[in-house]
């Protein structure tokens, strides 16, 4: 198992595949490694014609030190999320499994440490669940050793890490293996290592109380759909927070098919509740004083002689009823239903976490995720987004986009105006959050890096919204 530890021993006496040095310009120094071989290093790597830009790699062989290789890395600015976006980029250079990694990036304060430790854990991830490689199979991941971090800044690190990771190996697994009842029978195998209450509506309890929303989207599968509420509740809880999570295990768009292209990433239209359920997870291990509820609304969106129709109407939780014009719009429909379901319980604030719109990646592109709601709640993820440096745009909700999802024969319709179709759909899931503080954040884009890896970021599945909900959790409870 991959493990975490603070070193105090000078890093180029410890034995190691791999160690990991910044460059600012130079070869940055550290407390614990010798100016003398930081100078012998810095004349190696300077043939090499290093960069600061943060995230830039030259390796060299182990000349001086007792590690195999040298990694030294662009920090940029040495700011925390430079740090994090180094730390990540380097883990990749470190060679093909290594079993033992010491960084040595300068490090000011315990937040920086934590942001390194974050960033190599993260950028090292792999998803080879599926390989047939047997080395691949049997690595179970390298030792970390983090120069100049408290084992404070390390616990915190680990619980991101481990909620960031978990949060990808959801969403990379196959849909063939992954589906609503996998993730349920998940989350209630965390709830056998964590103190955290699972409970699950199976489809004829989802049918009795009348989720009309996941029912609707999940009728078109053999795989029938499920409802999950993971609960964190500790004795000194200062706030409560409602945490509601798009769980879509695969989305073929339903009779409103999506051209097959379109497909071929939707193993990752569950991230919402991939993320809610290891923030809950996150919350638990970390002790935080805060009742944190998530709710997983699951559902496989499949087209069949069962599935749900274009014009059918449908009764959301609650009894608002929607016309459905268009099945590929079914996220709003399962979030409909536990939005409502989780102010029942009268939370202090209400959060949504969603891979809703295509309409998100044209407005904000592949990294930068938009967030809707109150302005009090939106501020406050964007002031959580921005102290992790994770990328979130606040967003409006015009209210003249309400009347395009009046309907001639329900209370609403699921689609409204195509221009601005991220903010619409934002306005239709206001309907159902009454007067609860609430915002909406949309990862459509960001939850999924179909590209090369970049900084901690590998490609598949990210993690998007993990870190910046641990941070508004944080903050909920005063630290």
């Amino acid at each position: 198992m991959t493990s975490l530890n603070a070193t105090s021993d000078s890093v180029s006496t410890i034995d190691a595949d791999a160690l990991i040095l910044g460059y600012d310009g130079d070869v940055t120094a550290h407390p614990q490694l010798p100016d003398e071989v930081r100078a012998t290093i810095a004349t190696a790597a300077a043939m090499l014609e290093p960069s600061a830009k943060v995230g830039t790699t030259v390796v060299l062989p182990g000349t001086d030190v007792n590690a195999k290789r040298v990694v030294v890395v662009g920090i940029g600015d040495g700011s925390e999320g430079d740090l994090r976006i180094a730390a990540g980029a380097a883990s990749r250079a470190c060679g093909k499994r290594p079993a033992s990694v010491v960084v040595a990036l300068p490090v000011a304060d315990d937040a920086a440490a934590s942001a390194v430790a974050e960033g190599a854990l993260m950028g090292a991830y792999t998803f080879h669940d599926y390989k047939s490689d047997d080395a691949l199979a049997s690595y179970e991941g390298a030792d970390w050793h983090i120069a100049g971090a408290s084992d404070a800044a390390l616990k915190r690190a680990s619980i991101l890490a481990a909620a960031v990771t978990g949060t990808r190996d959801l969403i990379n697994t196959p849909p063939l293996d992954m589906f609503p009842a996998s993730v349920a029978e998940a989350a209630q195998g965390y709830a056998q290592q964590f103190p955290v209450d699972v409970e699950v509506w199976d489809v004829e309890r989802l049918a009795q109380e009348g989720f009309g929303g996941i029912l609707g989207v999940g009728m078109g599968s053999s795989r029938l759909p499920r409802l999950v509420r993971i609960e964190w509740n500790p004795a000194d809880a200062k706030s409560s927070v409602a945490l509601v999570g798009k769980g879509i295990t695969f989305d073929t768009g339903g009779i409103s098919l999506k051209p097959p292209k379109g497909m071929e990433t939707m193993k990752s239209d569950m991230s919402g509740a991939a993320a809610v359920l290891h923030i809950v997870l996150a919350a638990a291990r970390a002790e935080l004083p805060v009742k944190v509820t998530g709710w997983l609304c699951l559902a496989e969106n499949m087209p069949s002689a069962t599935a749900q129709r274009p014009s059918d109407v449908i009764r959301i939780y609650g009894g608002k009823t929607v016309e459905v014009m268009n099945t590929d719009a079914e996220g709003r429909l399962v979030m409909a239903d536990g939005l409502v379901r989780a102010i029942e319980e009268n939370p202090d604030v209400v959060l949504d976490i969603a891979t809703l719109t295509g309409a998100q990646g044209v407005a904000l592109g592949s990294r930068t995720s938009g967030v809707m709601g109150d302005d009090e709640v939106r501020a406050a993820v964007v002031a959580a987004a921005d102290s992790v440096d994770e990328a979130f745009w606040p967003m409006p909700l015009p209210e003249y986009l309400r009347e395009s999802l009046d309907s001639k024969v329900a209370d609403l319709r699921n689609i409204g105006d195509p221009m601005g179709g991220m903010l619409s759909a934002g306005v239709f899931l206001k309907e159902f959050v009454g007067d609860t503080p609430w915002a909406h954040l949309d990862i459509a884009r960001p939850a999924f890096n179909e590209g090369s890896p970049w900084g901690f970021t590998t490609s598949g599945a990210t993690g998007a919204s993990v870190r910046t909900m641990f941070r508004f959790l944080e903050t909920r409870a005063g630290l």
